[in-house]
């Protein structure tokens, strides 16, 4: 069965980075996007970056182009969110997200299928 496991998440001082990792199994097909999401106490969920692993094509949500980098490794399904110059309105719940037979990612939560467990990212002073 499809699974996706998160980790990576902690608390951190504004200004500073953490590195999200999501680990993938349970299915064989090269042709799926991975998305990061992420829900705020009190807010909608926000899709923040995602990326398709057929072509390694991203994209980003406005408020974390240019901190965050979402990046790849293939062949142990796996994909990780560098997340730099961390803010407090970044304080979230992270969940990872899987479509399959997907050839263009999408940054609506809708869109995916499967999701991890979350982790918790706390930005604060």
């Amino acid at each position: 069965q499809v699974q996706l496991v998160e980790s990576g998440g902690g608390l951190v001082q504004p200004g500073g980075s953490l590195r999200l990792s999501c680990a993938a199994s349970g299915f064989t097909s090269d042709y799926y996007s991975i998305g990061w999401i992420r829900q705020a106490p009190g807010k909608e969920r926000e899709g923040v970056s995602c990326i398709t692993n057929s072509d390694g094509s991203t994209f980003y949500a406005d408020s974390v182009k240019g901190r965050f980098t979402i990046s790849r490794d293939s062949a142990n399904k796996r994909v990780f969110l560098q997340m730099n110059s961390l803010k407090p309105e970044d304080t979230a719940d992270y969940y990872c997200a899987l479509v399959l037979t997907s050839y263009v990612c999408s940054l609506g939560y809708y869109e995916y299928d499967y999701w991890g467990q979350g982790t918790q990212v706390t930005v604060s002073s």
